[in-house]
């Protein structure tokens, strides 16, 4: 049997990659003699870069120091890809949990006060160094800033009622009275896309705040809709601001999109530009099953989540999919088979405490199944 093994990475426990060797390892403990192909998957959020990184020949890391969410420094990368028909200055991959993400926080979360101005500094790097597209990954966020951080790193002036600089964070998103792109960097030439893994709008019932502000430490009712209200400030002092709030994806990485969008960037769902990079429909054609996964598989997976990207080049192609999830919680009529890690150790506990053992596990129920 030749078989597809591609993962998104399980979010705070094992990368992309780790995910695949760790299943087909447990795959091959039960057959040995099957052909497994590792295709490690992303979907614009954490693993953006590795996925990107290993799917082009002669992708380049960039080093670059960042201020992180909680305005500690970090010492993180941006991807430039080389150049291309049109692209003479190659593609530069950016991704926001490399500068901005939640694992960054060290000293417990803060939900007003966290902010992607790293992020910033990483565009800004990779548009000095001369790149002629721009992809950003903005999955993973620590904050729910609508953008005010990364678009200030970039060289916008965004100003209270007094003329003076508002905070990074969502609080400066609340303080905003004027914002000026005059001395912002300007997009590169064949364009910047964000690359979302949601396609939540900024505000509302499913917005970046209700939504997402919870796992950034808004532990109340009141805290989301404070947030919410920085969201919705921010929103109509930004020149265009109303329109821009309602497209899907504005919401993704607490409203970051939102301020890219401000900036002239587009938006496109994240995993099937990782696919395409990686050559996924290539790589699955006459296989006999494919294996995707990711740490939750929830309600938001449908919303352009890895998995189902990778199910649907698999499903196009006439093969089956099976998945494997850290934690299983919306239907999987649409696999073949399925394997949770945490019913697999007993407790997400156990689960977290060894997940490459359990994603062997896996990989091992999975085989025993065929």
């Amino acid at each position: 049997m030749r078989l597809v093994i591609a993962p998104d990475s399980f979010k705070g426990s094992l990368t992309a990659r780790e995910a695949a060797e760790a299943i087909r390892d447990g795959w091959l403990s039960v057959r040995p003699g099957d052909q497994p192909v590792l295709a490690p998957m992303a979907d614009g959020g954490e693993g953006s870069l590795d996925a990107f990184e290993a799917a082009v020949p002669g992708a380049r890391r960039e080093p670059v120091m960042a201020v992180g969410p909680d305005d500690q420094p970090v010492l993180a990368h941006w991807l430039r890809l080389p150049p291309a028909p049109g692209l003479p200055g190659g593609t530069g991959v950016v991704e926001l949990a490399a500068t901005s993400g939640l694992p960054l926080m060290r000293n417990g979360l803060r939900p007003f006060d966290a902010h992607t101005f790293g992020l910033g500094q990483a565009i800004a790097a990779a548009l000095t160094l001369g790149v002629s597209r721009l992809l950003i990954a903005v999955g993973g966020s620590a904050s729910t800033d609508g953008g005010v951080g990364a678009l200030t790193a970039m060289g916008a002036r965004l100003t209270d009622a007094a003329g003076a600089p508002v905070p990074y964070g969502n609080l400066g998103a609340a303080r905003v009275a004027r914002v000026s792109f005059d001395d912002i960097v300007p997009l590169p030439p064949a364009g910047a896309v964000v690359l979302t893994d949601v396609d939540n709008p900024l505000l509302g019932p499913r917005g970046a705040a209700a939504v997402f502000g919870p796992q950034k430490g808004a532990s109340s009712d009141a805290a989301v809709r404070a947030l919410e209200g920085s969201l919705a400030h921010f929103a109509e002092v930004v020149p265009g601001g109303r329109r821009l709030a309602k497209l899907p994806g504005a919401g993704a990485a607490g409203g970051v999109a939102f301020g890219l969008l401000a900036w002239g960037a587009t938006l496109s769902p994240g995993a099937p530009a990782v696919a395409e990079a990686l050559r996924l429909a290539e790589t699955i054609g006459g296989a006999d099953l494919v294996i995707t996964g990711e740490g939750r598989f929830d309600g938001q997976s449908e919303a352009g989540k890895a998995p189902t990207q990778v199910a649907a080049v698999a499903r196009a192609a006439g093969v089956p999919t099976a998945l494997v999830a850290g934690a299983v919680e919306a239907s999987v009529a649409a696999f073949a088979a399925a394997a949770s890690l945490t019913e697999l150790a007993g407790s997400t506990d156990a689960a977290l405490a060894e997940p490459a053992r359990w994603a062997f596990a896996a990989g091992a129920a999975l085989a025993q199944r065929v």
